[in-house]
């Protein structure tokens, strides 16, 4: 039983490492903002065009910074949860049998 946890902790950590390694863009406003984050869910990079500056309009930049870290972070979430599934799997085998599908 603790060689199958000690398996659990090795493969998480190699995810994490491999998550890490990931990275995911989101962008808004036509690519004026565009949020790099890995896919363990962390922010690497913001970049803003300078032209969004001049517009002076910060809502409107508030807005679509939101819009490119949100759609940054739920690549990240799926990166995250599909690895996380095929470790599981990896692991324990497809379980679906044990309740007659």
């Amino acid at each position: 039983m603790f060689d199958k946890l000690f398996e659990a902790q090795q493969k998480a950590g190699e995810v994490k490492s491999r998550l890490d390694s990931i990275t995911v863009t989101g962008s808004a406003g036509g690519g004026v903002v565009v949020v790099t984050a890995n896919g363990n869910k962390q922010i690497l990079s913001v970049k803003i065009d300078p032209v969004v500056l001049k517009e002076g309009d910060i809502e409107m930049l508030e807005d679509v910074i939101l819009t490119a870290t949100n759609q940054a972070l739920e690549q990240a979430e799926n990166i995250s949860q599909t690895e996380m599934a095929a470790m599981t799997r990896n692991m324990f085998g497809d379980m679906g049998n044990l309740f007659g599908k």
